[in-house]
């Protein structure tokens, strides 16, 4: 019986090793082959990611965030690491025409005739396509399906938004960071008007105006909001309606902190007209995300303990029936 059980465990172990040595092998064949994937998407769309960069280095106040987007898309890759890797690995060569499409795509939006070119962002929906196209040929559907969001997230996110698209809500937000900021000054008893979206504060008779230009409007610090608002919602809540209310509070959020913003410049203006321009002027809008990101999870506690959804309440009731049987169980047992 001896000799048969070692024989028997002998053999476990020889057909255990050899596994093993696969899963390594399969592993670190994905690191590498993923490397190179991104090597070349990085090299084909490389006017893209050029632009992008230097842009958000360029304007770091209003798109520097674009920088933080492919690590937290990698990072929900990484939360489903189980899922993907426990889905069946099928390559399908639909993916293929997809992902030639998406090329084909940024070499009309990149180089293509003038009359064909258009904006930055028809190359990175360019790049959507063929990285989803790349993920369907490689992978599969069900393992794409997963992929969907982190990928959709990079996209949507990780560009800089064209003055072109940006104007269908910007001059509506100057609007409303113009009236509210100049209702704030008044409130406060400083001398202050507003003509239209210029905004004059008088020192000693002196007007000294505050223009809420384009750049004032908040809409690119919305663009912000929206993007850690969707991170937030992901990784922080859970059910449709609280993530969706979330994400919908970085309007009125992004729109009240901008008009604090333009605020306090109208108040440091009294003293220096100066603070209200330049360099100055950036780094209150950098201040100002602090105090904004504080309000958003602060919007996200109330969510998570004030607010439960309709799953929530089921499991609750489910749990406080089966305690009441329990208890009501208990009591039985205990008159008999």
């Amino acid at each position: 019986m001896t000799s048969s059980n070692e024989a028997s465990v002998s053999h476990a172990k020889r057909a255990v090793e050899p596994r093993a040595a696969v899963r390594t092998l399969t592993a670190t064949q994905l690191v590498v082959g993923g490397a190179i994937l991104a090597v070349v998407v990085v090299a084909v769309f490389f006017r893209f990611f050029q632009t992008q960069v230097r842009w958000a280095i360029v304007e770091p106040a209003d798109w520097g965030h674009t920088l933080l987007v492919p690590f937290i898309a990698g990072y929900f890759v990484y939360l489903r690491r189980d899922e993907i890797a426990a889905a069946p690995w099928k390559s399908s060569w639909v993916g293929f025409p997809i992902m030639l499409l998406g090329i084909a795509g940024f070499i009309g939006a990149a180089f293509g005739p003038s009359w064909f070119v258009v904006h930055h962002n028809a190359q990175g929906i360019a790049l959507g396509v063929t990285l989803f196209g790349l993920a369907f040929a490689i992978c599969g559907w069900r393992v794409t399906k997963l992929l969907i969001f982190p990928l959709c997230y990079f996209i949507v996110f990780g560009q800089s938004v064209t003055d072109r698209l940006l104007q269908l809500v910007t001059e509506r937000m100057q609007d409303w960071s113009a009236i509210g900021a100049g209702a704030m000054l008044t409130l406060c008893g400083i001398d202050a008007d507003r003509s239209g979206n210029v905004i004059s504060v008088y020192v000693d008779g002196e007007a000294r105006q505050l223009n809420v230009a384009e750049a004032c409007s908040g809409m690119r610090m919305l663009v912000a909001f929206l993007a850690l608002g969707v991170a937030i919602a992901y990784t922080g809540l859970t059910g449709f309606w609280r993530r969706a209310m979330l994400v919908v509070s970085g309007f009125p959020v992004a729109l009240f902190v901008n008009m604090l913003r333009v605020f306090t410049l109208g108040v440091l203006s009294l003293w220096n007209a100066d603070f209200a321009t330049g360099d100055f002027h950036s780094f209150i809008g950098l201040l100002w995300l602090v105090p904004a990101l504080l309000a958003y999870l602060g919007i996200m506690w109330f969510l998570n303990h004030i607010v439960v959804d309709a799953g929530q309440a089921a499991n609750v009731g489910a749990k406080n029936t089966a305690s009441q049987a329990s208890v009501k169980s208990n009591g039985g047992k205990h008159a008999s």
